[in-house]
């Protein structure tokens, strides 16, 4: 482990986009796993503004997230071309022994966005909907999960249960945002069959009892650790309320949590 400084400053020192989608080296999470964490994190961003930021056509998206995937998997000749980030990512891979295959699954949730933006694709069921989060959103959960030590297949499954119900609500907050550029996530069997005010609770709702089928894993993941899941699984809910709230306003404004939402934050992390 005494490679990690070094790879948690080159992380660190990464320009990172949308800090505020990722919980990065919190001072809640125990402070040997922040190398880790950040490398994670740093592999995961980078690939992700990859799929979605800058003027790059579709063909040339796929072909920077292939190489990402060459320089994960050491088929690249030489340091590659992003040695600022897969220098610590395979240090930590080395040292933690973290399963690659959760890294690769989310390059193929990128590429998934990568090709539903470019055909103007829509998922046509939430099942659909919730396999794309099987790549996009629970390889995280399940990374953190061996991180923590924690293994075991139904606290794997809660896991999973609360990254889906994290992703359908960060879609679900950002419907405002996402349909002008051309990435509809709601399921068409829903938005076919339901006026916009039904559909918002409907997906709310479904977002909300997933999350609680999760939430039970609080309480299996030790110490600090914990307690970084359990702000993590309230300030979910709590911007599932707002987006609620707004009903169908929410295909026009973005819900967003304000400063005034800590205190109700920090109350209910602590009653979890």
């Amino acid at each position: 482990m005494a490679n990690q400084p070094t790879a948690f400053q080159e992380v660190k020192s990464l320009p990172v986009t949308h800090p505020e989608n990722f919980p990065v080296a919190s001072w809640l999470c125990p402070p040997h796993l922040r190398p880790a964490i950040a490398a994670i994190y740093a592999f995961a961003r980078a690939a992700d503004d990859i799929a979605d930021e800058g003027h790059q056509d579709a063909v040339q998206r796929l072909a920077a997230l292939e190489g990402f995937r060459l320089e994960l998997l050491h088929k690249t000749s030489g340091p590659g071309l992003h040695p600022e980030i897969f220098l610590p990512l395979h240090q930590v891979i080395h040292d933690f022994k973290l399963p690659v295959q959760y890294l690769n699954d989310l390059l193929k949730a990128f590429e998934q966005d990568v090709n539903a933006t470019a055909q103007a694709s829509k998922p046509q069921t939430i099942d659909e909907l919730l396999r794309y989060c099987q790549l996009s959103a629970n390889p995280v959960g399940r990374l953190l999960m061996h991180l923590y030590g924690v293994n075991d297949e139904a606290a794997l499954r809660q896991s999973d249960a609360i990254c889906s119900a994290l992703q359908l609500i960060n879609f679900w907050q950002d419907l405002s945002e996402d349909i002008p550029r051309g990435r509809f996530y709601v399921p068409q069997d829903l938005n076919k069959s339901m006026d916009n005010k039904a559909l918002v609770q409907h997906l709310c709702q479904h977002a909300y009892l997933l999350m609680m089928t999760g939430a039970p894993l609080v309480h299996q993941v030790p110490g600090r650790a914990g307690w970084e899941l359990r702000a993590v699984v309230q300030g979910g809910l709590r911007v599932l309320e707002k987006v609620q709230k707004l009903g169908p306003l929410a295909f026009e404004q973005r819900a967003t949590l304000k400063v005034w939402d800590a205190p109700v934050l920090l109350w209910r992390t602590i009653l979890m």
